[in-house]
């Protein structure tokens, strides 16, 4: 006698078709109407746009104020997910929930925040001997708030499935703390960190509200690529040029994000080869 096994949602052709349908219209056909408006341009066209000085500029700070956020935010949203995780004190789920507080905010809200705590006369800002409001460690500021949040969620299951025996077999085989940590924790959260750091990453790269106030937005110096396009489209026929820069983020970005996913796997491949 045959079973067959009856799943709870529909069949696989009518959940695939939704599935297509519903990704095409969300994401395909947005996507591909950048395409299609500057099909008609020539590569000449394309250079003589994304050659403007302006324009370099605004991509080059805008991949390195991310990058450099992601990074950050990796090495500290490590430290943070392991005390959430491995330890319990008062007050512990206060700031668990903290962590989802970029997640919740307007980006406006967040980035006039940052803009008010860090300006010249600012409560954290005139601490410091030189400005953070309108320049690039500002940029870098904001971008660190709304990245941070994607690295400690993504640690987070990982280490709550981290086996502690692990720990105690390698302590009791002679190992030190570092040891323990370098050899047998972190290759095991590698993976998990990457996929963080690549969340945290990609979404800088779009951030647009909060580097808005905490920048300035000043062309040339703290003006965000996001920014750019925006003031485009407001030029007469910038609808154009402005496709022409967005096309060229997302080819730059989708590059970027499939070379770390590409480290991702090698990191997966690399832990299950070890760990047999």
């Amino acid at each position: 006698m045959r079973f067959v096994q009856r799943s709870v949602l529909p069949g696989f052709g009518i959940t695939m078709g939704i599935t297509i349908t519903y990704l095409s219209l969300i994401v395909l056909i947005p996507l591909s109407g950048l395409f299609i408006v500057t099909s008609h341009l020539s590569w000449v066209d394309f250079q003589k746009i994304l050659s403007n000085e302006l324009v370099i500029k605004s991509f080059s700070l805008t991949f390195r104020a991310s990058f450099l956020a992601a990074v950050i935010n990796a090495f500290f949203g490590f430290i943070v997910a392991w005390v959430l995780v491995r330890y319990r004190f008062f007050g512990r789920r206060f700031l668990d929930a903290m962590v989802d507080l970029p997640f919740a905010l307007p980006t406006a809200v967040s980035g006039i925040a940052l803009a008010q705590l860090y300006s010249d006369k600012g409560w954290i800002g005139h601490f410091f001997p030189f400005p953070i409001r309108g320049t690039e460690i500002g940029v870098s500021l904001a971008l660190i708030f709304i990245g941070l949040p994607f690295v400690i969620r993504t640690l987070q299951p990982s280490l709550e499935d981290l086996e502690r025996e692990l720990e105690e077999v390698s302590a009791s085989l002679g190992a030190n703390r570092l040891q323990t940590f370098t050899k047998v924790i972190f290759p095991m959260l590698l993976p998990a960190l990457i996929t963080g750091f690549a969340m945290a990453f990609a979404r800088a790269l779009g951030e647009y509200g909060s580097v808005l106030f905490i920048g300035g937005m000043i062309p040339g110096k703290t003006e965000i690529i996001s920014s750019v396009i925006l003031q485009k489209l407001y030029e007469e026929n910038g609808h154009v040029p402005a496709s022409v820069i967005a096309v060229a983020m997302l080819v730059a970005s989708f590059t970027i994000l499939f070379l770390i996913n590409i480290i991702q796997r090698w990191a997966n491949r690399r832990f299950i080869l070890s760990a047999n």
